[in-house]
């Protein structure tokens, strides 16, 4: 672009059309290489996989008035540790958050064309995308990526968000092709996601307040950490602790690292007591 504008000091005509309210319809015209999982001239090629940084585990539940959604901060290259401390979970607008497992790289990149695609759409529309329709503009970014998925470049987000036709929160979640599906009450995605949704299993209850729900959503990362070596749990001696998100009526909001550590010490000094953690109380069937 830069060459067009000391050429004749105009943007070149792309830019200048009515064109699209998708920011990602305009960028597979003007300049595919800039999407995720593609180079400049087509779709990457695989190397050895197993050296690339992977992002793991996201747990996300609907609250009272909203949703919580938190991940842990490791990221693995084969048995190693890559990364202590990435971020896994993002605003993706005032009323929703994306989550991301897969290839770290090309989950970033989807996550920031992701925001940019969604406010490129607000400004040129002069409203937002309805929740619904923010999971479906993913759901193109992810079938978009399948290419490159299909040569193990894998990468699939979870979408949550506060809907403010029913003033409740959903969640999303999507497979490799861009299939898009609703979850219900609460859902996990990554290499622990097995271990976190059997912990939420026990300890989630339907409209839980906000705090009692980052609560169980640190436990279920804790107990997928327990048994998921690509997971990691709360590093105290570092501070690192999960990044945990809110979104309600008042919009996004994520948690402060001295909050987040807060509810993560929490679960650390109970685990000290009982290691496998809280149990689901048991109710004896009532007697006719």
């Amino acid at each position: 672009m830069g060459s067009d504008l000391a050429g004749g000091g105009r943007f070149p005509a792309a830019f200048m059309g009515a064109g699209t309210s998708s920011f990602t319809d305009f960028l597979s015209g003007y300049a595919p290489g800039l999407l995720p999982g593609h180079g400049p001239s087509g779709p990457v090629a695989a190397g050895p996989l197993a050296d690339l940084p992977h992002a793991t585990t996201i747990v996300t539940a609907t609250c009272d008035g909203g949703i919580v959604m938190a991940g842990d901060r490791r990221a693995t290259a084969g048995n190693m540790i890559a990364q202590r401390d990435i971020e896994k979970v993002f605003r993706s607008d005032e009323f929703s958050c994306v989550g991301i497992a897969g290839v770290a790289g090309i989950g970033l990149e989807l996550v920031r064309l992701f925001q940019v695609e969604l406010e490129h759409y607000e400004k040129l529309e002069g409203r937002a995308l309805s929740l619904e329709g923010k999971a479906n503009r993913l759901a193109t970014m992810v079938r978009g990526n399948l290419t490159a998925a299909m040569q193990g470049l894998v990468v699939v987000p979870i979408f949550a968000g506060y809907d403010e036709d029913s003033q409740a929160g959903r969640i999303f979640s999507y497979d490799p092709s861009g299939g898009r599906y609703e979850e219900h009450l609460f859902h996990s995605i990554g290499s622990g996601s097995v271990f976190a949704r059997g912990s939420l299993k026990k300890l989630y209850k339907e409209g839980m307040p906000v705090q009692d729900t980052v609560l169980a959503c640190m436990q279920a990362l804790y107990d997928a950490a327990d048994d998921d070596s690509a997971t990691g749990g709360p590093d105290l001696a570092r501070r690192i602790y999960p990044v945990v998100a809110t979104v309600t009526a008042d919009g996004f909001r994520r948690l402060p690292d001295a909050e987040s550590g807060e509810y993560a010490q929490t679960v650390v000094d109970e685990r000290m007591r009982s290691p496998d953690g809280p149990s689901a109380p048991l109710r004896a069937a009532p007697v006719s």
